[in-house]
């Protein structure tokens, strides 16, 4: 059976840029804040070759500032694994302290030996590190964190984290790209609604989405349907990041509570049955 090929998108933001993409909803919507109904898609194709110089081409027609690099360039620069130095005393990440974010962000399921013990780079593990992380007094375009202090912060987690021990699983498991909450609170990091925001700010938010959302329901418009589900996802996932939870956390949590649950449906709503 032949793979499915990737599509690359190229995608035009009204006034503000050209640019290729493989997931318009996370690189678009969540990663930059623009609707769908902000932004069109200019050309769609497999060949990443023509994609990338084709990008170069639409900015110059459209007058914007023309990439130095080319996508396919950026693309697999970007696909490039973390190499990690490993010591006795030390791990060593190859980027400065002011870049570790990034790399560490784009580099979520990368796993990490040292004589201690085996871990997976989470986001939750990935803060610590950004937050511990030391130049190197070899080279200060590396960075460091010291192995015995990163094995207590992983088992002081508690056995539920990701980010601890992984020699129990098979060999053959596969870790995933960073899920699409893990964005989500990435996207909101970096403009500042954790540090500057409130719960009560996200609070009002999420009535304003869900007024959109029952105008859409109103209308029988699936696209505003599907921004305004979409939007206050992303609401419900920033305002349980302001209190300290993780959205999938409160998901799961509901779920254990309802997977057994019996009742009717009346009038169209499920009735929970009482005792």
């Amino acid at each position: 059976m032949k793979n499915k090929k990737e599509i690359y998108y190229i995608y035009h933001i009204f006034g503000k840029k050209i640019g290729v993409t493989r997931n318009l909803n996370n690189r678009v919507t969540i990663a930059q804040g623009y609707h769908p109904n902000e932004y069109e898609v200019l050309e769609t194709s497999e060949d990443i070759d023509y994609v990338s110089e084709r990008e170069l081409e639409l900015q110059l027609i459209y007058g914007y500032k023309i990439d130095r690099q080319s996508y396919k360039n950026l693309i697999n620069k970007t696909n490039n694994k973390m190499v990690l130095n490993v010591t006795e005393q030390t791990t060593t990440f190859p980027c400065p302290v002011n870049k570790l974010k990034g790399n560490l962000l784009n580099n979520l399921g990368v796993k990490i030996e040292t004589g201690f013990g085996k871990y997976v780079l989470t986001e939750e593990l990935a803060l610590w590190i950004i937050k511990n992380a030391s130049t190197s007094m070899f080279n200060p375009a590396r960075s460091y964190v010291y192995n015995k202090a990163l094995d207590e912060y992983t088992k002081s987690l508690g056995k539920k984290s990701m980010a601890l021990e992984y020699k129990n699983q098979p060999e053959e498991v596969k870790v995933e790209d960073p899920n699409v909450f893990d964005l989500i609170r990435q996207w909101a990091d970096e403009r500042n609604i954790y540090k500057n925001g409130d719960a009560k700010t996200q609070f009002i938010k999420l009535q304003e989405e869900t007024g959109e959302l029952a105008r859409a329901i109103l209308k029988n418009d699936q696209a505003e349907f599907i921004d305004a589900i979409g939007d206050a996802v992303v609401v419900l996932t920033n305002l349980a990041a302001l209190e300290g939870l993780k959205i999938e956390d409160c998901i799961t949590s509901a779920y254990d509570v309802i997977k057994s649950r019996q009742g009717k449906m009346e009038n169209g709503t499920f009735v929970k049955q009482t005792l």
